[in-house]
């Protein structure tokens, strides 16, 4: 009995110990928000107050201290999503996540990022100001990695830890650019359509922005080739790990339309959703310096930000900064091109892709003058009708880092404008306002002009070099607005007026988000924080009510069922807004996505149609072809000897979103709720693990708003009905130059990357509803709210 006593005793203490083991194991992981740190090459004694949202206030004595002391902080919280961040332009995630990422690294490895960088860093000045911020930064961080508890993460993938190097900032900020690139999904995707439809079906899509849209106002080859390019960036940038950068709206308005006198600025970039999200929020205070910043992983200046003098923020701006040509190979010779000028050489190179569990992968890479051939990343190079991308990122030397210091450490307008004109990709919007009650707009990025008349957004011929650069243009030709007459600037991708006395090329956004922002500026001239935050939750469509109008004047009403026309009648009573409650949200996308469908998909076939849904352009062909009453495709070519008419297609398109609503919703029309089909996760890479997912993942919620509304909300149109949001406002920022220190803004999920941090999403509840946190500067304040964290130099 005895014996038995004790081996129950041995066997519960064992458990227990077990138990003590995991929770000092877990507990070992949680970020250090409170306590003393050494860490080598600081200078003076530097304070980080942790506030009730685990936000970093760094008060240090000089500007590499607090640099340092950002890199340890920000990795402790997210050195996991740097680690991602950093794999993806030199083609090694399959170093960690096997051959599911291969065809991301086959893709990256030939677009030349890291090769950029490595250029780039070649040509640093050592002595200046950025390279030695950076350095620091990057100090912190890799003392984080020395010292710091490993993630769990990498010991759940099984990573090992390297230090960062300059390099793999660069990198991140290159897939950032490309990230927001739309020619890779469109160009070759027109060139498809051009060459198996022809011309009429083409001139009718609108490929070019409608002239009295809303404008923001400046003071040979085959079809498979295409398709298979077409393929390759749609598939990348949807399984990448790390999420796109899509859209965003900013606005900002002069003295003369607040009821302070001072100006208000907002932002809300719009970025695909993830755990943890893009920000990294810092507030850094040195004698000589204040920024709050947010940073995005292992990048070391901000590129949102603001201080007691300006703020600044940025938007997509969407410029056609890629083009592919097709080449044409030498028809003795492969390994030679045409050129206006004779055949030349390809330039050949090598990468080797590393593979978990796979053996390694050799990619040769040729590239022509214009750029690498993309033909085939998954299968390797073709040697027919080779197709070559033409990147500004990669032709420019990139000095986007040297533009971030300056922007983050400007004393006046003119130091903003000059760190924008540095800035040659991505293509951004920079919003400023300033204390001084300055506003300005500046769109950033090297825009150029081809030899002919090319039409940018098709397959461009390589061999003639008539499409080639002909000019690139001045900073000065950009489109930009100072201080105009109208008193607000404002962005919401949508196409801004003539540059360089044309409309220059892009992938605008329709100007349906454009078009409400200026409803709504434009007569108010009493505006407030409080009346700004409403409307950066403004969810009312500004084009939905005139597409209604459209179908039901045209409508026999007593052709439908009793609740078909209860569906009507509650479109034509909607106001246009997509709450989680209301229905027409409901009613409206799954007609508008079966319009869609019932118009385009016939000629284009399935999976063309797809890859069109997932571009600009079939946003901006909504409203437009429903506006047309004779179109060649309104016709369905898939029946015989009957033509079909717009009111056919829109009428069978809305009978079949009722049946289809019924079957998936049931027959009470009121219980179809917007907040039932329309929903946001927030997912973590781990998460693709079933039994890990709901550790990591936050989410599903409800949730208000919708595609091109202010709270822009991204989702793909599908035949499921189901709306899982896939990207959206990443923050949501209001800067009230009369009341500085009480700014405010959110995240979508939380500050910390790391799951055991009370900080993974302490935020989302208030994110969901639309609601605010303060943005901290008063440092009183601050101490009250914080925990402190005391950094010291390691020799004393």
């Amino acid at each position: 009995m005895r014996i038995l006593k004790k081996i129950f005793i041995s066997i519960v203490v064992i458990i227990l110990l077990f138990f003590a083991g995991i929770w000092i194991y877990f507990n070992s992981l949680k970020p250090t928000y409170a306590g003393e740190l050494q860490l080598d090459n600081i200078e003076d004694e530097t304070s980080v107050y942790f506030d009730d949202y685990g936000i970093p206030h760094i008060y240090a004595q000089n500007q590499e201290d607090a640099l340092t002391a950002l890199g340890y902080v920000h990795a402790q919280d997210r050195l996991f999503q740097m680690e991602l961040m950093r794999r993806i332009a030199p083609a090694r995630l399959s170093e960690i996540f096997g051959k599911d990422m291969v065809k991301n690294d086959l893709f990256f490895s030939k677009l030349g990022i890291d090769e950029a960088s490595k250029k780039t860093i070649e040509k640093l000045d050592k002595n200046s100001e950025t390279y030695k911020l950076c350095t620091a930064y990057l100090n912190g961080v890799n003392q984080f990695i020395e010292n710091g508890p490993t993630p769990i993460e990498f010991t759940l993938i099984g990573i090992e830890k390297e230090k960062y190097t300059l390099k793999d900032m660069y990198n991140i900020l290159g897939y950032m650019s490309f990230s927001f690139a739309m020619a890779q999904k469109t160009d070759p995707l027109l060139s498809v359509i051009q060459q198996k439809l022809g011309e009429n079906y083409l001139k009718e899509l609108n490929i070019d922005s409608n002239p009295n849209s809303t404008f923001i106002k400046t003071s040979k080859s085959t079809i498979e080739s295409f398709e298979n390019l077409i393929v390759q960036a749609s598939e990348v940038l949807k399984t990448s790990p790390i999420p796109p950068f899509i859209g965003s709206n900013s606005w900002v308005v002069s003295s003369k339309k607040t009821t302070t006198g001072k100006v208000l600025f907002a932002n809300d970039p719009h970025i695909g959703y993830s755990q943890p999200s893009v920000w990294f929020e810092a507030h850094i205070v040195t004698p000589n310096y204040e920024m709050y910043g947010y940073h995005i992983a292992g990048v070391a200046f901000p590129l949102l930000g603001h201080n007691r003098k300006y703020a600044y923020g940025l938007t997509m701006f969407e410029n056609d900064d890629i083009d592919f040509y097709q080449e044409e190979n030498n028809p003795t010779n492969n390994n030679q091109y045409k050129t206006a000028n004779g055949y030349s050489n390809y330039t050949t190179t090598s990468k080797t892709i590393k593979v978990k569990n796979e053996d390694d992968i050799l990619v040769e890479i040729k590239s022509t003058n214009h750029g690498p051939i993309m033909n085939n990343a998954i299968d390797g190079i073709s040697q027919t009708e080779p197709i070559a991308m033409s990147w500004i990122y990669t032709k420019i030397d990139a000095n986007v880092l040297e533009a971030l210091y300056h922007i983050s450490r400007a004393t006046k307008m003119a130091d903003i404008k000059k760190g924008v004109s540095m800035i040659h990709a991505p293509g951004l919007n920079i919003m400023y306002g300033d204390a001084d009650g300055n506003i300005a707009w500046w769109a950033a990025g090297k825009l150029y002009k081809l030899k002919s008349n090319a039409n940018r957004k098709f397959i461009l011929n390589g061999a003639s070099g008539e499409d080639d650069v002909e000019e690139y243009l001045d900073f000065n030709q950009n489109p930009m607005a100072e201080n105009p007459s109208w008193n607000y600037v404002y962005s919401a991708n949508n196409q801004p007026d003539t540059i360089a006395n044309i409309l220059y090329p892009g992938y605008y956004l329709p100007e349906d988000r454009a078009k409400r922002i200026v409803q709504l500026l434009e007569p108010k001239n009493n505006w407030t924080k409080e009346t700004m935050s409403q409307m950066i939750n403004d969810n009312t469509s500004s084009v939905s009510s005139d597409i209604i109008k459209e179908f039901t004047s045209i409508m026999d009403y007593n052709s439908f069922s009793k609740n078909e026309q209860n569906a009507i009648d509650i479109l034509q009573l909607w106001d246009g807004s997509n709450t989680i409650d209301n229905v027409a949200p409901t009613i409206y996308n799954k007609w508008i996505y079966l319009y869609l469908k019932n118009t385009f998909e016939d000629e284009l076939g399935e999976k063309l149609f797809n890859q069109l849904n997932a571009t600009h352009l079939m946003k901006r062909m909504i409203a437009n072809q429903i506006e047309k009453e004779n179109s060649i495709w309104w016709d369905n070519v898939n029946t015989n000897n009957i033509k079909e008419t717009k009111k056919e297609i829109l009428t069978t398109s809305f009978t079949q979103a009722i049946n289809s609503l019924e079957n998936q919703l049931g027959d009470n029309i009121m219980l179809w709720n917007w907040g039932k089909v329309h929903t946001l996760e927030h997912p973590h890479p781990i998460g693709t693990i079933s039994y890990l997912k709901k550790y990591f993942n936050v989410g599903p919620f409800p949730m208000n708003g919708a595609r091109e509304v202010i709270d822009n909300r991204g989702f793909e149109y599908n035949d499921s009905g189901i709306y899982k949001i896939t990207a959206g406002p990443s923050t949501r920022r209001i800067i009230d130059f009369s009341d500085i220190e009480n700014s405010i803004s959110i995240l979508p999920t939380g500050q910390s990357g790391n799951p055991f941090s009370k900080h993974f999403k302490d935020q989302v509840e208030m994110y969901n509803k639309g609601q605010f946190r303060k943005m901290k500067m008063n440092k009183k304040e601050i101490i009250t709210t914080s925990t402190k964290l005391t950094i010291l130099p390691k020799n004393e």
